[in-house]
C-alpha cells in the first residue's frame, strides 16, 4: 500500500517512520510512505499556507491553493485511492475504519492545522474526514501517524504473526483477554493454571470469557453490536455472564428509544 502525507512539517515524520513495525514494513516493501511539504507549493515568497478567515474570527485557515497544488503534484493515482483529511470534525476513526481503509491501494492524508482548511478545498478534493478522538490536537500529523500504524498492521506480511491483528482488541468487537508470561509466579501471584494446562479448548474458553468480562467492565458500549454464536452463548450462560449482557443491551436499546 502507498501512503502519502501532506503536511507543513515533513520533518515530524522522520523518526517515527524509522522505528519498529513501520520501519520493517518499509524496508521489506510492504508499504511505501511519501511525505510532501505543502509549503513548497505556496505561491508567495514567504511560502504562506494559511490566512485569516473571511468574516473574521479567531486563528488562521489553511489556504486552498497550496493544498490543491501539493495534491496534484502526486500525479496519476490508482482507482483505489482515498484522500483523507485529519480533522476534529471528522468521523471517528476506529478498528472498523482501519479495516475498511486497508483495502485501498493508496491513502493520502491531509494534515489539517490551525482552524481548519478552506472549505472549497475540502469539498472538491477530500473523500472523507476522520478524527482519532474527541479532543483537539495542534495538527493532523499525530493523527496521520496513528491511522498509518493502525492500517499498516492489517496488511499481509506486516506483522510477524499472522494471527495477531485478527485477535486484537476491537477486531472482533471485544477487548482482548489478559496476557501472562514467565515467571509462573510474580510477587506471590500465579498465572492462571488453565493457561499452563495444555488444554487448548479450555484455554480458548477461558480467554473468551475473560474478553467478555473485560469488555463488560471497561467498554460495555461495545457489547451492543456483538453477535455471539450459539456455542459462545452456552459458555456465557454457564459463566453467568449472559444474563448481565442481555440486561445491559436491553437497557442500551431502551435508552436509544427514549433519546429518539
Amino acid at each position: 500500500m502507498i501512503f502519502d502525507i501532506l503536511t507543513i512539517f515533513p520533518e515530524f515524520f522522520a523518526s517515527p517512520l524509522q522505528e519498529g513495525v513501520i520501519r520493517r514494513a518499509l524496508m521489506e516493501g510492504k508499504i511505501k510512505v511519501g511525505v510532501h511539504n505543502i509549503r513548497a507549493f505556496a505561491v508567495d515568497r514567504h511560502q504562506m499556507t494559511d490566512d485569516r478567515p473571511f468574516g473574521g474570527g479567531e486563528g488562521m485557515v489553511m489556504k486552498p491553493e497550496p493544498l490543491a497544488a501539493c495534491l496534484k503534484a502526486l500525479g496519476n493515482r490508482p482507482a483505489a485511492s482515498r484522500v483523507i483529511l485529519l480533522s476534529p470534525k471528522g468521523e471517528r476513526f476506529n478498528q472498523q475504519a482501519a479495516q475498511r481503509l486497508a483495502e485501498f491501494e493508496q491513502l493520502i492524508f491531509i494534515c489539517g492545522r490551525y482552524e481548519g482548511v478552506d472549505e472549497r478545498f475540502r469539498d472538491k478534493y477530500v473523500d472523507e474526514e476522520l478524527s482519532i478522538g474527541d479532543y483537539v490536537l495542534t495538527g493532523g500529523e499525530l493523527a496521520a501517524l496513528v491511522a498509518l500504524d493502525a492500517i499498516s498492521r492489517l496488511l499481509p506480511g506486516v506483522l510477524g504473526c499472522e494471527h495477531s491483528a485478527p485477535n486484537d482488541s476491537f477486531s472482533c468487537g471485544l477487548l482482548k483477554h489478559k496476557q501472562y508470561t514467565r515467571p509462573r509466579v510474580f510477587e506471590g501471584t500465579a498465572a492462571p493454571e488453565v493457561l499452563l494446562s495444555g488444554d487448548h479448548a479450555a484455554i480458548a474458553r477461558h480467554r473468551f470469557v475473560e474478553s467478555v468480562e473485560l469488555t463488560l467492565e471497561r467498554r460495555p458500549d461495545l457489547l451492543h453490536d456483538v453477535q455471539f454464536t450459539p456455542d459462545e452463548r452456552k459458555i456465557l450462560r454457564k459463566s453467568g455472564l449472559l444474563g448481565r449482557i442481555e440486561t445491559l443491551v436491553n437497557s442500551q436499546r431502551n435508552d436509544s428509544r427514549h433519546e429518539g
